[in-house]
C-alpha cells in the first residue's frame, strides 16, 4: 500500500509539471493570436532555415507566426505564409527580412512597416523582401580578403628588401685608366674674317627740269659785236 501511494503521488507531480509546461508553451507560442490573425505572403530567394512556427516580429515584438513554407513552381522562389494579428495594419511598402536570433541559430521573420497610407489587404503579398545573410559565405569572404592582404604585404616586403640590397651593393673598383681624366680637345683660334660691306646702289637723281624761261633765252639770238677794220 505504501508503494502504490508513493507511485500515485509521483505520477500526479509529473502530470502537474507536464501541464505547467504545456500552458507555458501555449502562451509563449501565442497560438490563439496567430489563429485569429489574417494571412500574408512573402517571396524570398532563400529562407536560411526558416520554418513553420517561427515568430513574425516588428521592432522585436511578436505580432504573428509563420504558418507554412513552400516553393513557387513558376518563379522557384521560397513562398512564406504568415499569420499576423488583426490589430496590426501594415502599409503596402512594408519590407520583410529573415533574421537570426543568435549566432547559434534560430530564425524569425522581421517586418519593417513603411510610410504609405494604403494598407495591405488580408491574403496580400509583401513586395519588398530580403533573404538572410549566409554566415559561411561572409566568413569565407573575410578569410579570403585577409589572405590577399597578407600576400600583398609579403610582396611589398620582398620589393623593399630587393631595393635595399641594390642600394647596399658595393661599387665596382675604379682602375687607373678610368680615374685619369681624358685630355681636353685643343681649341684653334681662327682669325676673324672681314666681310666687305655690300655696295648700296646710289639713288638716281631726278633729271633736271627745264623751265620755259631758260628755253626762251636759248632761242634768242645773241647780238653780234661791231667789227671795224683797222686802218693802215
Amino acid at each position: 500500500m505504501k508503494r502504490s501511494a508513493i507511485e500515485t503521488i509521483l505520477g500526479a507531480i509529473v502530470l502537474l509539471v507536464a501541464g505547467f509546461f504545456l500552458v507555458f508553451g501555449y502562451k509563449t507560442a501565442n497560438v490563439s493570436a496567430g489563429a485569429n490573425g489574417y494571412s500574408l505572403i512573402a517571396n524570398f530567394s532563400g529562407i536560411g532555415g526558416l520554418k513553420a512556427g517561427d515568430d513574425v516580429q516588428i521592432s522585436g515584438v511578436k505580432v504573428g507566426t509563420v504558418a507554412a513554407v513552400s516553393l513557387d513552381p513558376e518563379t522557384f522562389l521560397a513562398r512564406v505564409h504568415m499569420m499576423v494579428e488583426d490589430s496590426v495594419q501594415l502599409p503596402v511598402d512594408t519590407a520583410a527580412l529573415i533574421s537570426s536570433e543568435s549566432l547559434l541559430g534560430g530564425r524569425y521573420l522581421a517586418l519593417e512597416p513603411g510610410a504609405d497610407e494604403e494598407i495591405i489587404q488580408p491574403g496580400g503579398t509583401i513586395q519588398y523582401t530580403q533573404a538572410p545573410q549566409n554566415l559561411e559565405q561572409l566568413l569565407g569572404q573575410f578569410i579570403f580578403s585577409v589572405s590577399e592582404d597578407k600576400d600583398k604585404d609579403a610582396e611589398n616586403e620582398e620589393e623593399a628588401r630587393g631595393g635595399e640590397a641594390v642600394a647596399s651593393a658595393p661599387a665596382a673598383p675604379v682602375t687607373a685608366e678610368e680615374s685619369t681624366p681624358a685630355p681636353a680637345p685643343e681649341v684653334v683660334e681662327q682669325a676673324p674674317v672681314e666681310v666687305a660691306p655690300e655696295a648700296v646702289p646710289a639713288e638716281e637723281a631726278p633729271p633736271p627740269q627745264e623751265t620755259p624761261a631758260a628755253e626762251e633765252t636759248q632761242n634768242e639770238e645773241l647780238p653780234q659785236p661791231d667789227v671795224t677794220p683797222a686802218q693802215p
